[in-house]
C-alpha cells in the first residue's frame, strides 16, 4: 500500500473562490436568478420559450431545442447549447466554467453536468472547476452524472445511473454497473 500525507485540517473559513469568476455582476445573476425560479423551470411555463429566455441572459442556444420542466442552469451565459437537443425533466447544469452540448445530443431526466469541484488536499477547499462539453450526438440518461473537464465523445453514452469522471470515447456506452470503465459499442448512425 502506497504511503500517502494526511489532508491538511480543513478550515472552510479561510475559502476564497480564488479563480472563479461569475462571468456577470451581481445584479445580472440576481436577475437570472428570479427568472429562473419565477419563470423558467415552472410546469406551466411553455417549453418554446425556455431558449428565448437563455438567449436573452446570454447563452448561445440552437434551433428546435426542447427543454422541460424543471431544468436548472447555474449561469446561462456559460451555456452553449447546438441544434435540435433534448434536456429532460429536472437535469441540472451546474455550469460554473462553460458547458457545451453539440447538436442532436439528449440530456434526459435527472441527469447532472457538473463542472465544479474543490481540491481536496487544499485546507480551504479551493474550486478545482473545469468544463464539460458534449459532442454531437451523445446522451447522457436519466440520473447519469457528467463531471468536471469530460468530454462525452461523439455519440457516446453515459448509461442511466453511470457517473462519468474521465472522456468518454466517441461511441462508447459508459454503464453504472462498471463505470470505472466506458466500453466500446457500436452506435448506430455513428461512424467510426
Amino acid at each position: 500500500m502506497a504511503h500517502t500525507e494526511p489532508p491538511a485540517p480543513r478550515s472552510l473559513r479561510g475559502f476564497t473562490g480564488a479563480g472563479y469568476d461569475k462571468g456577470r455582476p451581481t445584479a445580472y445573476q440576481a436577475a437570472w436568478y428570479a427568472a429562473s425560479h419565477l419563470l423558467f423551470t415552472k410546469w406551466w411555463f411553455p417549453a418554446r420559450w425556455r431558449p428565448r429566455l437563455l438567449r436573452a441572459f446570454g447563452a448561445r442556444v440552437g434551433e428546435r431545442v426542447l427543454i422541460r420542466r424543471g431544468v436548472r442552469i447555474h449561469w446561462p451565459w456559460k451555456l452553449n447549447v447546438g441544434d435540435d437537443v433534448w434536456i429532460g425533466e429536472d437535469a441540472w447544469i451546474l455550469n460554473l466554467e462553460p458547458v457545451t452540448i453539440g447538436s442532436d445530443c439528449c440530456v434526459s431526466q435527472g441527469a447532472l453536468l457538473c463542472t465544479g469541484s474543490h481540491l481536496r488536499r487544499s485546507a480551504t477547499f479551493e474550486f478545482d472547476n473545469r468544463p464539460v462539453r458534449l459532442e454531437p450526438g451523445s446522451w447522457v440518461a436519466a440520473r447519469a452524472v457528467v463531471l468536471r473537464g469530460v468530454t462525452v465523445g461523439r455519440g457516446a453514452v453515459v448509461g442511466a445511473g453511470a457517473v462519468a469522471h474521465r472522456d468518454l470515447a466517441p461511441g462508447s456506452v459508459l454503464a453504472a454497473a462498471s463505470s470505472a470503465t466506458a466500453a466500446s459499442a457500436p452506435v448506430e448512425g455513428v461512424a467510426s
